[in-house]
């Protein structure tokens, strides 16, 4: 019998959590529609306004290049690590940790590397390292580009000041519900894109085209961070999702196999009852 309650306890263990993991699972997805939306209403956007930006640059005086674009000896690296606040959603998180890892420990070996963490699981990751130089976890709370623009702002700040040589960013870009793609993107100093002899970029611009290009770039730099962090927060409810999916079924396969491992034992425990009964009954007659 006490194997029976031990058994029952375990179903009703797993029931529950396998009530909590569905319930997730439906919240991800609602969530996930709303920031899939989002993110890729931005991408069309994003894309052409760095093709632009990136045409024009190719066209100007190396004499006259933007202070963002100024190449220098790098020994001052800062990672931008984008993840979440929250876990349960499968290898997300950690996948971006180990890339920043790599990235220090291999790309950036000779360098001094420092931090910046996007999502409390980055800054937990990363803290013991004394490296974090500051944790914008707040900005989940309310993901706006303009919040997201103050932190591109002060990244843009620390390279002019000569703080940092090169900043990257790390995330995970969404492609679907059930995919995410680890992306590492230099953010600063702009990386210098050659012209194409093929397109005719004789345009008459007004304001110059020098002015027209410092103008597009901190905006560029904007777009591309927010971009960065759309993708991610699209990436986290479809990783949760997903990850909530296969606790769900594997929850229902362990509850089933209780189930059955339940009503053998039962079945055991009731017929050696009736064996009993017969055998004191047979004891009795004889």
């Amino acid at each position: 019998m006490a194997n029976l309650k031990e058994i029952r306890n375990r179903i009703s263990s797993v029931s529950s959590t396998m009530q909590i993991t569905s319930a997730m699972k439906m919240v991800s997805a609602a969530k996930l529609k709303k920031a899939q939306d989002a993110i890729t209403d931005m991408r069309p956007y994003a894309d052409k306004l760095t093709q632009l930006l990136q045409s024009l640059s190719a066209t100007l005086d190396a004499d006259s290049g933007s202070k963002f674009s100024d190449q220098r000896e790098v020994k001052n690296v800062l990672i931008v690590a984008i993840t979440s606040n929250r876990g349960l959603c499968g290898a997300f998180n950690s996948n971006i940790i180990k890339e920043v890892n790599k990235l220090a420990k291999n790309t950036y070996a000779n360098q001094e590397v420092s931090y910046l963490a996007i999502g409390k699981k980055a800054n937990d990751a990363f803290k013991k390292t004394n490296k974090v130089i500051a944790n914008e976890s707040d900005v989940y709370e309310d993901l706006t580009f303009d919040n997201v623009a103050e932190i591109a702002q002060s990244l843009m700040d620390m390279f002019v000041a000569g703080d940092y040589d090169k900043i990257v960013i790390v995330y995970n870009k969404f492609k679907n519900a059930a995919t995410q793609e680890i992306m590492t993107e230099q953010f600063l100093p702009i990386v210098p894109v050659e012209a194409d002899a093929n397109v005719n970029l004789d345009y008459i611009f007004e304001p110059s085209k020098i002015e027209i290009v410092e103008q597009l770039i901190p905006k560029s730099l904007k777009t591309q961070l927010y971009k960065g962090i759309r993708d991610s927060f699209a990436s986290e409810h479809g990783a949760r999702m997903t990850a909530m999916h296969k606790a769900t079924d594997n929850a229902t396969e362990l509850r089933d196999q209780l189930k059955l491992t339940y009503n053998k034992a039962r079945q055991a425990s009731i017929t050696n009852e009736i064996l009993e009964i017969v055998g004191g009954a047979e004891a009795l007659n004889n």
